[in-house]
C-alpha cells in the first residue's frame, strides 16, 4: 500500500468512525472495526477483561524495549451540525473530539509499523483507549494489565488551531488536571418577607462564589496556574419564598500537584468558614479527576526529532486547561504525548467541530517514526535522564 492507498484508506476509515459514534463504555461496534482493521494485517490482539477497546501487540524481530501507541475511541452525546456528507448517523452522539481522527491515524501507524516488523529493535503495544470523556477509560486500561511491560507511550490530540502540518510539543505540564465540586448548602427557609426568621442560603451562596475566587488570586503563585470556576446553581421554587437549600457545582484545573492539594484544601476551608459565618452547613462532595499531563522531557525530546524528520513544524504549545486521561499512562510510566494540527473551524466539543483530513496521514507518520525513534534510541534514554529533570 503506497502513501496515497494508505491516506485514502485512513480517510475512509475515520469517515466510517465518523458516521457511526459510540459512547462512553458503548463503543462496541467500534471495538469489533479496530479488531477487523488490525486483523487484515495479522496483527496480533491481546486478550482483555474489558467490555470495550482493542489492545494488541507488534513483535519486533529485535530485542528491546517495548513503545506503546495511544488511542482514545469514544464519542460525545453532541447532536451533530456540520453538514458533512459523513455526518453522524446517530442521533444525539458525535465525535466531537475527534476520536475518529486519533483512532484512525493509530490503524495508520499500526500498518507502518506491522510493514517493518522484522526490523523494530524491540515491541509496540496498541491501546486503542474506551471511556477517555468520562474518565476512568486509561484507569481500566491500566488495571487491565495492558500496560505490564510496557517501557514508554505516545499519543496525540488533534488541534484546531494550530494548522496542518503543525505540531505542539511540550516538556513538562501540558494539560491540566480535572476536579469537580459539589456544594450543598444547608440553610432555613423563610417567606421572602420574613427574612430575619431564615438562614439564607441564597445569600451564603453569593458571598461563597465571590470568595472562591481568592483562592487563585492569593494563594497560587502568579508563577503558578489554577482555574477556579462555578458553573451551576440551583436554590428556590418561587420568588417570594427563601429556600432551606441552594447547591453549587464546578470545576478546579491545576497543572502541579501541590498546588492541587493546595486548592483543594482551601477550597474546604473557605467553604466551610463562610457557611459558618452564616450559621449554616456545608456538605462538600470533591471528585477527583485525571491528574495533570506531564511529559517526559527525555521522551519529548526524541518525539520533537521524529517530528522533525518528517518536516512537521515543531511548536511549543500553550497548555490547555482541559483535561486527557493519558496522564494516568504517564503517572505509570514516562511519555510523551503531542497536540497535532487539524486547522480545525471550532474547539473540541462543538456541535459544528470537524478537522481537515489532510492531516491523518501526518499524525499517522508522526507515531509510527516516533515508536521507531523510541526503539532505537531508548537504550540512551535513562543516560540522558541523568541530566534532564522530568
Amino acid at each position: 500500500m503506497n502513501q496515497a492507498e494508505l491516506e485514502a484508506y485512513l480517510i475512509s476509515i475515520r469517515r466510517q468512525l465518523h458516521q457511526y459514534p459510540e459512547l462512553s463504555r458503548e463503543e462496541f461496534e467500534t471495538t469489533k472495526s479496530i479488531t477487523s482493521w488490525l486483523q487484515e494485517k495479522k496483527i496480533e490482539i491481546r486478550p482483555t477483561t474489558l467490555k470495550t477497546g482493542v489492545f494488541a501487540d507488534i513483535k519486533g524481530g529485535k530485542p528491546g524495549p517495548t513503545i506503546a501507541v495511544r488511542a482514545d475511541i469514544d464519542a460525545l452525546p453532541i447532536e451533530e451540525k456540520t453538514d458533512l456528507p459523513f455526518a453522524s448517523k446517530v442521533k444525539g452522539v458525535m465525535h466531537a473530539c475527534g476520536h475518529d481522527f486519533h483512532t484512525a491515524a493509530a490503524i495508520g501507524a499500526s500498518y507502518l509499523l506491522k510493514e517493518n516488523q522484522e526490523n523494530l529493535k524491540g515491541n509496540v503495544r496498541l491501546l486503542f483507549q474506551p471511556a477517555e470523556e468520562i474518565g476512568g477509560g486509561a484507569e481500566k486500561v491500566i488495571k487491565d494489565g495492558q500496560l505490564n511491560g510496557v517501557d514508554a507511550v505516545i499519543g496525540l490530540h488533534n488541534k484546531p488551531d494550530l494548522p496542518v502540518g503543525t505540531i505542539g510539543l511540550k516538556q513538562g505540564p501540558l494539560m491540566a488536571a480535572v476536579d469537580r465540586f459539589k456544594v450543598v448548602i444547608r440553610g432555613k427557609g423563610a417567606h421572602a418577607a420574613l427574612p430575619n426568621n431564615s438562614r439564607d442560603p441564597i445569600a451564603a451562596a453569593a458571598q461563597l462564589i465571590t470568595s472562591l475566587q481568592s483562592i487563585v488570586s492569593r494563594n497560587v503563585s502568579p508563577l503558578q496556574s489554577a482555574v477556579v470556576s462555578v458553573t451551576r446553581i440551583e436554590g428556590g421554587s418561587t420568588w417570594n419564598v427563601i429556600p432551606g437549600d441552594v447547591t453549587i457545582e464546578g470545576t478546579v484545573r491545576t497543572f502541579d500537584l501541590n498546588v492541587r492539594s493546595e486548592v483543594k484544601e482551601r477550597f474546604y476551608t473557605v467553604t466551610e468558614h463562610i457557611t459558618a459565618a452564616f450559621s449554616q452547613k456545608a456538605e462538600i462532595q470533591w471528585f477527583a479527576g485525571p491528574p495533570p499531563l506531564i511529559n517526559h522531557s527525555v521522551i519529548t525530546e526524541i518525539t520533537r526529532a521524529a517530528a522533525g524528520k518528517l518536516s512537521l513544524k515543531v511548536v511549543d504549545p500553550e497548555p490547555s486547561t482541559a483535561g486527557e486521561d493519558f496522564a494516568y499512562y504517564l503517572q505509570n510510566i514516562p511519555g510523551s504525548f503531542a497536540f497535532f494540527g487539524t486547522s480545525g473551524n471550532e474547539d473540541w466539543h462543538h456541535p459544528s467541530f470537524t478537522v481537515d483530513e489532510r492531516a491523518i496521514l501526518k499524525a499517522a507518520y508522526y507515531l509510527y517514526e516516533s515508536t521507531i525513534e523510541l526503539l532505537d534510541h531508548y537504550s540512551s534514554i535513562a543516560e540522558k535522564q541523568k541530566s534532564y529533570s522530568v
